[in-house]
């Protein structure tokens, strides 16, 4: 496989930074979107491991960082759950611009809340698939629980979250009173792949439960036994990526049946 810097516009003048994983001397089988995790980077382990595992498999991956995080410019204080869904949907629009419109959509963490909410926007998208996804984007309140009175009193806080410190607004807060993620799993209409570990300490796997619950038919999901939620063992998101590919399959080739 080979890796390619890019950059692309996410719609409210930042530049988005980001990376392309692509098949080594053979044409895509298809292409997809990965979105990270609440305040990680498109160079977090589970996302370059899954990303370059599905090149591997044949699958081109553009993985990127969300406005004000990694390398993408822009103010994170200024971001949202909303926003957030709005990079998703400017990444498959640029991947539809200059090269093919992704057929897969993948998320860890809040980065499948994203795409849960995104795909709706996305028409090319055949498949969608979380990884240690919460049920709601509310999910993050608990990261930022000690400073959220003072966030609501002050207007923003300094919080701190896995060993770094981000400016939060109340517009976040606000931002997220709107969620309406049940609702949009239930009128998703595209076969959805749900991986989440029973050992889960950041994202418990009643989560995927939720999420099994409210999607409709076709809905799978795999037990991502002993991993933790980064994924951190290589070999869990090989595998991750491996059966990613067998099951996207059928549905990119257009065998799937209409969703009772």
């Amino acid at each position: 496989m080979a890796s390619r810097a890019i950059h692309f516009d996410n719609g409210r003048g930042n530049r988005l930074a980001a990376i392309l994983d692509e098949p080594d001397g053979a044409a895509p089988v298809a292409f997809a979107v990965f979105a990270h995790c609440f305040t990680c980077s498109k160079n977090y382990k589970a996302v370059t491991h899954v990303s370059r595992a599905l090149a591997e498999e044949g699958v081109t991956v553009l993985r990127f960082d969300f406005t004000g995080l990694g390398d993408s410019e822009g103010d994170f204080a200024d971001t949202n759950f909303s926003s957030t869904v709005d990079d998703v949907v400017a990444a498959a629009e640029y991947l539809e611009r200059e090269l093919e419109a992704p057929a897969i959509l993948v998320g860890h963490s809040l980065g499948g809340a994203a795409v849960l909410q995104a795909a709706a926007q996305i028409p090319s998208a055949r498949v969608v698939v979380t990884i240690a996804t919460p049920s709601s984007p509310r999910h993050v309140l608990r990261a930022i629980s000690e400073k959220r009175e003072q966030i609501e009193a002050e207007g923003e806080a300094e919080v701190a979250i896995a060993g770094r410190t981000f400016r939060i607004k109340r517009q976040f807060l606000e931002d997220l009173e709107g969620d309406s993620m049940r609702r949009d799993i239930a009128e998703l209409a595209r076969p959805i792949l749900i991986f989440h570990s029973p050992h889960d300490e950041v994202v418990p796997i009643d989560n995927a439960t939720d999420i099994f619950v409210a999607a409709r038919h076709p809905k799978s999901f795999v037990s991502l036994d002993h991993a933790d939620h980064l994924l951190s063992d290589q070999r869990d998101s090989r595998w991750v990526a491996g059966v990613i590919a067998a099951w996207a399959h059928r549905y990119l080739e257009g065998a799937s049946e209409e969703a009772p």
